[in-house]
């Protein structure tokens, strides 16, 4: 998503006739229907000046491409700047800029990070140039048009306030300044920037570079799975953005004193939070090879077996079973340890940690005691929200306590990037107020951020899973546990049965256990909480039992739905006895955090099915949907197939009345984005169907069906929709069917496409506007999706319909 785009000579005129940050601000609440912070319009408002001051120079094409606050798919960051066009050398460029306010740093002994001033204190951050640098990385790892469509990416940075002093460009930094120029305060600074871009942009961007950009396919997502191996041989697989870059370097520094020893520095403890998707297991692999690289006798620790298993099946037949072994360890591995046997434990989803050890609970004294006395330098990554049995006991301060009376330094740091959930922080906050976990401003959820969809059958919800596997393997079906292992005794049976629905399914826990999230048949299992955690899809479809209800309201527990055969809260009946507050505080926590944890693991998408009906209700009416909240009774939006649902009634034709009780059905599937056979929309229709009461039927109106994606953030795949035709006035923003020869696509083609209307005016004489272009823009959850342009006075080009509204 962009949030600003227009050429240059634009760019300059709402910088130097209008207020830039206005604009800017008006374009992101357009766009997002969110507000900012009073001191990001105020940053906006200088750094984007100090910008248009550069670019106020006849030698930099007015018709060059500029963007502002552009959104890095499948992430939470935003490139604040971007120009686009031409150079002689290098084909088609677009320069990164990313901007900053700064007027001083302090340099440290860490790779690329640097200390500055942020709300009246210190911190610790990644050096501009390798900021700007991670981000073109990102686009050129994952973006198409720059991998393979011939686009180049010159990222650089620009420090407007500050003076020149030798810091920020001290020779330590020279390898990130290689790759990404800092430019500083001055006439002389302000010209060496002016220098830069010309010469990547000297002619115009008469291709649409940033839109395509925008448009483009994004390649699949790097997983953590897949590239272990490399890791593990030392090779850079994950360009480690922002706070991890911090955390990294951070955990690294403490890990080269352990090396060079000396007592105050004898036992080392670092725990490190982050919610889910903020790149936690990446982080610790990348610790692992590199503190291995120091000298450090280093293990990969995780309470859960599943990660384990995964990690551990991706590196048989390339590394030797006992280099493996060695590598990687359960949490109750250390209950004989003597002091300091290791250099270094990474301990991965520290949250999941035990009291006791072994099969039998019974050895050991405590988990978070033994690791740190096993080790010189202990690193914890935990998040609290994670704990899903009673026998959790990973806290922040009870690691604190344990590694204070181990004589242990402790530090403690955060990772906060979003690279899961479509890099949606938005969502993981919905999330957390909507399942009462604690109290956000986050009460809807925009479904055009995160692929959030509530399913009306589990029967649906399973097709849907099915689906999206296709073609990567990697969509998977999990539940809470609240159905009986029945098939652990008898193969033929199913577990998660909803009889009523005929629905059935087999739990994942006899055939491909720890290796059922990268099984190849395993999506027609369904999984839980025991082997998904710590491990991520892109699709999870998630069915929500009875064990967690919404009732008035409030979300309410009952850990009496949960079967017989979870062992996550066992012991809670005992504690009722003694602390009933306790043990519902407990349940509380586990049951929440359980889904919590399930309806995290999609990257791009969740899709949730509720046995109980008010819940489902409830999480509907928390949903916005085509840009408007969503009533709970509105079921075609939540089905997995709009297809499948009918929202209209069919009427006999001699009760049809035309436009007084009904308007045409006209048997037509719009191209949107899958590009099908359609039928003329001059043809005569005889079927008419009634609306909806809340639509009177008029002359020109008329029901068709869109199919596709590349308008799912407003229409879903398969869903039915008024449409008014020949319609007037200004298009601008609208959904509309267009009609051009030219528009076809290389499995199907046709000449019809359902887009977003865009036009872009010129000035003409007697302060008029005449159109100059016209583009029929996707608005789509999959980045994929071009766009089509079209001069503005093509004949060929017909606007056939405007949507009304998704019935």
């Amino acid at each position: 998503m962009i949030v600003y785009q227009k050429n240059k000579a634009d760019f300059l005129d709402d910088t130097f006739k209008r207020n830039i940050e206005e604009v800017v601000l008006s374009e992101f609440t357009l766009r997002t229907g969110r507000r900012v912070a009073e001191s990001e319009v105020r940053s906006w408002k200088e750094s984007l000046l100090s910008v248009a001051k550069v670019l106020n120079d006849e030698e930099i094409p007015g018709d060059s491409g500029v963007a502002i606050e552009y959104n890095i798919p499948q992430t939470g960051k935003r490139v604040d700047f971007m120009l686009a066009g031409k150079s002689d050398a290098h084909g088609e460029c677009i320069v990164i800029l990313e901007l900053k306010q700064w007027s001083s740093v302090k340099k440290t002994d860490k790779d690329a990070i640097v200390i500055t001033q942020y709300a009246g204190r210190e911190i610790e951050c990644s050096h501009p140039s390798y900021q700007a640098w991670s981000y073109a990385s990102l686009l050129e790892n994952f973006n198409e048009a720059v991998h393979e469509g011939g686009i180049s990416l010159f990222p650089c940075a620009y420090l407007h306030n500050y003076e020149p002093d030798g810091v920020i460009t001290h020779k330590a930094y020279e390898p990130h300044l290689a790759k990404a120029p800092v430019f500083l305060k001055g006439e002389e600074e302000k010209e060496k920037l002016r220098r830069f871009l010309k010469q990547y942009v000297k002619y115009g961007d008469t291709t649409t570079l940033i839109v395509r950009l925008d448009g483009a396919k994004i390649r699949p997502s790097k997983g953590l799975v897949d590239s272990l191996l490399s890791m593990i041989k030392g090779n850079e697989e994950f360009v480690l953005v922002d706070d991890q870059k911090v955390v990294y370097e951070d955990a690294l520094s403490i890990g080269r004193r352990v090396v060079r020893g000396g007592a105050k520095d004898s036992k080392q403890v670092l725990i490190v939070e982050g919610g889910p998707g903020t790149g936690k297991s990446v982080v610790a692999i990348n610790l692992l090879v590199a503190l291995t690289n120091l000298g450090l006798v280093s293990k990969y620790v995780t309470k859960n077996a599943a990660p384990r298993a995964v990690f551990e099946s991706k590196l048989v037949g390339s590394l030797r079973r006992t280099a493996i072994s060695n590598l990687f360890s359960g949490s109750g591995a250390f209950t004989n340890s003597e002091e300091d046997d290791f250099g270094a434990l990474v301990v991965d989803e520290a949250h999941r940690l035990n009291e006791k050890s072994g099969l039998y609970g019974n050895l050991g004294e405590n988990q978070i005691a033994e690791l740190i006395r096993a080790s010189k330098y202990t690193i914890f990554f935990i998040d609290e929200d994670q704990r899903v049995t009673l026998k959790d006991v990973g806290t922040k301060d009870e690691i604190v306590r344990l590694a204070k009376a181990a004589g242990a330094k402790v530090k403690q740091l955060e990772l906060s990037s979003q690279f899961r959930c479509n890099g949606s922080d938005g969502y993981l906050a919905w999330l957390d107020n909507s399942l009462q976990v604690r109290e956000t401003a986050n009460e809807k959820l925009d479904t055009s951020e995160f692929d959030f969809r509530v399913i009306d059958s589990p029967i649906k919800l399973r097709d849907l899973i099915v689906e999206k596997n296709r073609s990567n393997n990697r969509a998977r079906m999990v539940a809470g546990y609240c159905w009986d292992w029945v098939s652990k005794r008898n193969p033929t049976k199913p577990d998660v049965v909803i009889p009523e629905l005929g629905f059935e399914m087999t739990w994942n826990l006899t055939r491909d256990a720890g290796l059922w999230i990268i099984a190849s048949e395993s999506v027609k299992e369904i999984g839980c909480i025991h082997t998904c955690q710590g491990l991520e899809v892109d699709y999870v479809g998630v069915i929500v039992g009875d064990d967690f209800v919404i009732r008035d309201g409030k979300a309410v527990t009952r850990p009496e739905k949960r079967s017989k055969h979870d062992r996550s809260l066992k012991g809670i009946k005992t504690l009722a006895k003694s602390d009933p507050k306790e043990a519902k505080r407990w349940a509380d926590l586990i049951i929440k955090n359980t889904y919590r944890t399930l309806m995290t693991r999609g990257m791009k998408g969740c899709f949730v099915y509720f046995t109980d009906k008010e819940t489902e209700a409830f999480f509907k009416t928390r949903l916005i949907i085509n840009g408007k909240p969503e009533a709970a009774t509105n079921e075609s939006v939540f089905a997995a197939s709009a297809a499948t649902i009918v929202p209209f009634t069919r009427l006999d034709p001699a009760k049809a009345k035309p436009y007084k009780n009904c308007v045409p059905l006209i048997d037509l599937k719009f191209a949107a984005g899958a590009f099908s056979e359609i039928q003329s929309m001059d043809e005569a229709e005889n079927i008419w169907v009634s609306l909806p009461k809340m639509f009177r039927p008029t002359p020109g109106l008329f029901v068709a069906q869109v199919v596709g994606e590349s308008m799912s953030r407003r229409i879903p795949n398969g869903a039915w929709c008024l449409w008014k035709t020949n319609p007037v006035g200004s298009r601008q923003g609208k959904v509309v069917v267009a009609e051009h020869r030219s528009i076809s696509d290389s499995d199907y083609g046709g000449a019809y496409t359902v887009k977003v209307y865009h036009s872009k005016k010129k000035a003409a004489a007697e302060g008029e506007w005449k159109h100059e272009q016209i583009r029929l823009s996707p608005d789509s959850l999959d980045p994929g999706y071009a766009e089509f342009v079209f001069n503005a006075g093509d004949a060929d080009l017909r606007i056939v319909a405007e949507l009304v509204a998704v019935l």
